[in-house]
């Protein structure tokens, strides 16, 4: 597990890692459990007292989802890794600018990666693909505000596969007083673990409903689903939330051995 170093630098603690691809059916159950808060939409206006029935949202490729907090979603397939935080952007609707906690990661040998800027882009509900804004745009935003309240309103990303040993920064964006350069791409080897903030500038600002993060490697894409949830919808998934996770459990249950 990847841990917080001096000034926010990500570090390494290498007695307390966690492998996320271990048990490929706890890691569907998870996913599904996890992912649950992507399909209420609807949902939170009936009026019964059952349970209400999940939908999870389909990627369209092939991978692995969970989650590891109401605002923390994993997506991965045998070449990348991807982890997105997104509290801040929960707090912010209706803003232009959504900023989302990022790490992304190779799998265990897979050959060296080079990702640039085009490899990024947002989904929005409302079928837009936003890609990243240049560095000019994003300083032109004047952002400070947006960075602080995700400073103080921030859960810690720091989960990736064992071989991912090693720390980088995904440096697309600085601010001109920071100290740090702003590159235009991010190069990747196998043990390392990549962690940054990526901004996108949201036409009519951010709504809620379903988002995805697209994240382009070498042969396969990752995409990340995240759902800015209304305070209906968020006091339903804390309300139901054991008896949702019964149906995704009973829904990817192993198949019965063979005699």
């Amino acid at each position: 597990m990847l841990t917080a170093g001096r000034n926010g630098t990500p570090g390494i603690n290498r007695t307390e890692r966690r492998d996320p691809m271990r048990e490929l059916h706890d890691g569907l159950a998870r996913a599904a459990a996890a992912l649950l808060c992507l399909g209420l939409a609807g949902a939170a206006g009936a009026a019964t007292p059952e349970a209400p029935k999940i939908k999870i949202p389909e990627p369209g490729v092939p991978q692995i989802m969970t989650m590891e907090g109401r605002y923390i979603r994993v997506a991965y397939n045998n070449e990348g890794y991807a982890i997105l935080g997104y509290r801040a952007a929960n707090l912010s609707v209706g803003e232009p600018w959504i900023l989302l906690e990022v790490g992304f990661s190779l799998r265990d040998d897979v050959p060296d990666y080079v990702m640039k800027r085009d490899a990024l882009s947002l989904e929005t509900p409302d079928g837009k693909t936003i890609p990243l804004p240049t560095v000019p745009e994003y300083r032109a935003a004047n952002l400070g505000a947006l960075q602080a309240r995700a400073n103080v309103q921030r859960d810690t990303i720091n989960y990736f596969p064992p071989n991912a040993t090693s720390s980088c920064r995904i440096g697309f964006f600085s601010d001109v007083d920071s100290g740090a350069n702003a590159w235009d791409q991010v190069a990747f080897t196998d043990h390392q673990a990549c962690l940054g903030r990526i901004y996108f500038q949201v036409p009519g600002g951010i709504a809620y409903g379903q988002h995805w993060l697209n994240v382009k490697f070498a042969n396969s894409v990752v995409r990340v689903p995240f759902r800015i949830l209304t305070k209906e919808e968020a006091k339903l998934l804390d309300k139901n939330y054991k008896d949702i996770a019964k149906q995704v459990k009973d829904a990817f249950k192993p198949p019965p051995k063979q005699k």
